[in-house]
């Protein structure tokens, strides 16, 4: 009796012993990469994506632009936008010069060609980017009396206009034949022509700030407010200081970078964060959120980008600074990604002041910031940013303008075509090689023919939930969207093969990584020739052959190269072949957005 009852204890212990040692391998790394998950559906699900069905989505995604191109072209040109469904154009709002949801973007300057331009470039249509070209040339003008934001003029305009005519005057011509024959400067003219009628928002603030709308051909409307987003008001130095170097003149990237600075010395002193919306008279905060989307996000975005294109130590410093500053007060949930308990990871919106969360949304343009966590090394963080606004994707197929996460429902229920979902998943594949990736892609891709597509071209989704559509397809659809899904499945495409020579601004568009940008052109020959200089140029040589000593790896000329055409050595070997986030962690995404049902509640918070 006592021998059946020690066997049947020792039986026990074993199954309880096997069944410990299962738990701790289904929450181990090791687990995904040792076993062949026959019997786990997730993981089959997105274990593979065949080089035929690869194919298949880039050509749907080239027809997918080819089709809001050429229709916008046929019924909207040269207007700014296309309205799908009656196949017509849309300009500035004249009848209602309040209607800042339209007149902050329209200019009546043909903005969805102008913004097409480098994605014709990235897609190898040389034709078409030559023939549009020529239409800018021939169509595009400044000198009217339209108001618009300075933020969107210069991310949409601007960069569009820079990144074509780098493209044009490329000696390598790395794009295919771009060149035009009698091409004299034309785009970089207008893009200077643009910018100066943007300077007077500079002018007249007591901070450096500037006003966040200017008249084209007026300056700064008699009734402008005084105050302005951090977004608004610090993401302009990329363009700014580039066209300062390629025109030899300081004064465009002095005033971006002044503002730059005064935004950061605002900062709360308590806890380092920045908030949403200041005076730009008074360096007063209005807005005290302090979060990652609308607002603020591309602020942080350009602090390391200006680094990255430029060289600028400051910027990285502010970066790193913010970055931690960030993941200290806005992150919430387990401390890992991918490895113990405890609720899923989430950046949430706080008090600059206090640190203490204000709200209960998370809005769709954060989900740029695992492309920003891409481009810093952070990978583990930016596959579980990622993760988190897939799952809800997969809910609505679409991204609601603002999701509550407590509730688990929209706040805000419109969809306009964004690209900032696209924009991550196409960093993350670039960096992991992962198929998974190229999944999200595909069930991006296909959500947008199947609920968005009208007559003439795409719309913007009015309600998440019931589809229903507006009649407005933004420029950033084709700038954007259509870009980063091409690029995701083109791997052949000459920027994938030079991925770590190119730059995106936040508005998509593409500018070369040229170590002259590191270079202010304004400085004096005793300058440039001091020996900090000539440190800086041996470094250049030295990066070319790859002969960087270990003291040198920090130096800004090199760090693009550190942390991103060599960013897939940071990913554990696992996570490139098994899912980047283990599948009982994807599990808890879903059932914290209502994907699936759970009886344990699992929530984000």
């Amino acid at each position: 009796m006592c021998g059946n009852c020690t066997m049947k204890l020792n039986l026990v212990a074993k199954l309880v012993l096997i069944s410990f040692l299962l738990n701790l391998l289904l929450l181990s790394d090791c687990w995904c990469y040792s076993y062949s998950h026959d019997w786990d559906p997730i993981h089959n699900k997105y274990l593979y994506f065949s080089n035929e069905e690869r194919l298949q989505m880039l050509d749907a995604s080239k027809k997918m632009f080819q089709f809001g191109y050429e229709n916008y072209m046929k019924y909207a040109f040269p207007e700014d936008e296309l309205d799908p469904v009656h196949c017509r154009g849309r300009g500035p709002d004249y009848e209602q010069p309040d209607n800042i949801n339209i007149n902050d973007v329209l200019g009546d300057y043909a903005l969805t060609l102008v913004e097409s331009l480098d994605t014709l470039a990235v897609m190898g249509n040389s034709p078409e980017f030559k023939k549009a070209v020529k239409l800018v040339i021939e169509h595009v003008s400044f000198n009217k009396n339209n108001t618009v934001q300075v933020f969107e003029a210069t991310i949409r305009m601007l960069g569009s206009l820079l990144s074509a005519h780098l493209i044009i005057i490329d000696p390598q011509q790395t794009l295919g034949d771009m060149s035009i024959p009698d091409y004299n400067n034309e785009l970089l003219e207008l893009a200077h022509d643009l910018s100066t009628r943007l300077l007077p928002a500079f002018s007249n603030t007591a901070t450096g700030i500037p006003y966040p709308r200017v008249s084209l051909s007026e300056g700064v409307p008699t009734n402008c407010v005084n105050v302005t987003c951090t977004s608004g008001a610090g993401t302009l130095v990329l363009e700014f200081g580039l066209l300062s170097r390629l025109l030899n003149d300081p004064v465009y990237e002095a005033v971006s970078r002044r503002a730059v600075t005064t935004l950061w010395k605002l900062r709360s002193n308590v806890t380092g964060l920045l908030g949403n919306v200041i005076n730009i008279q008074t360096g007063e905060w209005v807005g005290a959120m302090s979060g990652l989307g609308a607002g603020i996000d591309s602020f942080f975005e350009y602090l390391l980008k200006a680094y990255i294109l430029f060289g600028e130590k400051s910027d990285l410093e502010m970066f790193n600074e913010s970055y931690e500053t960030i993941k200290f007060h806005l992150r919430r949930g387990r401390p890992k990604c991918n490895y113990g308990s405890g609720n899923v990871p989430l950046y949430v919106n706080v008090n600059m002041k206090t640190g203490e969360t204000v709200n209960t949304w998370i809005d769709s343009l954060q989900a740029a910031w695992s492309a920003v966590q891409v481009l810093n090394g952070d990978m583990e963080e930016a596959i579980c940013s990622h993760a988190l606004y897939y799952a809800i994707w997969r809910r609505y197929n679409a991204l609601p303008e603002r999701y509550n996460w407590q509730l688990k429902a929209p706040d805000v229920r419109f969809y306009p075509l964004r690209p900032e979902l696209v924009e991550s998943t196409y960093f993350l594949y670039r960096a992991t090689k992962n198929p998974f990736y190229l999944h999200v892609g595909k069930d991006i891709l296909e959500s947008i023919n199947r609920h968005t597509k009208d007559r003439c071209g795409y719309c913007t989704i009015h309600d998440v939930d019931t589809k229903e559509l507006e009649d407005r397809m933004e420029s950033f659809f084709l700038s954007e969207t259509c870009k980063y899904l091409y690029l995701l499945f083109d791997v052949d495409n000459p920027v994938n093969q030079e991925f770590s020579k190119y730059l995106f601004t936040t508005e998509g568009h593409l500018i070369p990584l040229d170590r002259n940008f590191h270079r202010k052109p304004w400085e004096d020959y005793n300058e440039v020739h001091s020996p900090e200089k000539l440190v800086k140029k041996k470094l250049d040589v030295k990066l070319l052959n790859n002969e960087l000593e270990d003291s040198e790896e920090n130096h800004p000329v090199i760090f693009y190269a550190r942390t991103n055409s060599s960013i897939c050595d940071t990913v554990k070997i696992e996570r490139r072949y098994n899912l980047p986030i283990l599948s009982q962690y994807l599990t808890q995404l879903e059932i914290a957005v209502g994907l699936r049902e759970d009886p344990c509640d699992s929530r984000l918070d």
